[in-house]
């Protein structure tokens, strides 16, 4: 195992960069937190959709969350990657079209995670809100959502840990990440497949373990806080 660290390690990190393209663990990096960031937006306003009063909208918002919650991630990556070049109308980058999945993903889970966290805070707060003159919008953005993403950060990493595992299926359509790169190391060695993939699984246990841990910090961080706010 130290053996394919010294000769394939570089490829397994990076891929085939500077010489080439960007791969390996970067690349899975990159995707996880593009991902998380570019359906943040759209998550936001599932979650908004999710508590609007009016039940139409709370509704249509609920039947996309649910539906898309329903469905396995590689279902999404392999309509992605049939229709996505025929809305572009030309070939489109894999990774592109692997990132387009994972943001239609994500953005179902977070909104969850969102509404969860508007749900959560007590209801005195948009009443307070309401007895000061805001209207529906104001309270949402200026009481609701400061407080319901703050509480939602963790959340939200744990859900990166998700998204960081969601990538490996990438393979599947060609995309250089980690799990790519270590079937590049396994095609080339064909003698030692138990130890690339073996190595392969101790990697993201060590990314996911330390993006736990993060998590851990965070929550406990955000509880010292809430405990220091006054009454």
């Amino acid at each position: 195992m130290l053996e394919i660290l010294n000769n394939y390690g570089l490829i397994l990190l990076i891929g085939e960069y500077p010489h080439g393209p960007l791969g390996g663990l970067a690349m899975t990096l990159i995707l996880a937190a593009s991902a998380l960031l570019l359906s943040f937006p759209l998550a936001i306003l599932v979650g908004i959709a999710r508590t609007s009063p009016l039940i139409a909208v709370s509704r249509l918002a609920a039947l996309y969350a649910n539906t898309i919650r329903g469905l396995p991630l590689l279902l999404l990556v392999f309509w992605a990657y049939f229709a996505v070049p025929m809305l572009f109308g030309k070939s489109v980058n894999a990774t592109v079209v692997m990132l387009v999945a994972l943001i239609v993903y994500e953005s179902a889970y977070l909104g969850e995670i969102v509404r969860a966290g508007i749900v959560a805070l007590p209801r005195g707060q948009q009443e307070a809100a309401r007895t000061l003159g805001m209207g529906y919008w104001t309270t949402l953005r200026k009481v609701i959502l400061p407080q319901a993403l703050y509480n939602m950060i963790p959340s939200m990493m744990n859900q990166f840990v998700v998204v960081v595992k969601n990538t490996s299926l990438a393979y599947v359509i060609g995309v250089d990440e980690l799990t790519n790169a270590a079937y590049q190391v396994n095609s080339q060695l064909l003698t030692k497949p138990f130890e690339v993939y073996a190595l392969l699984a101790m990697t993201y246990f060590l990314v996911c373990f330390l993006l736990s841990r993060s998590v851990e910090a965070l929550e406990r961080r955000i509880t010292r806080n809430r405990r220091s706010r006054p009454a």
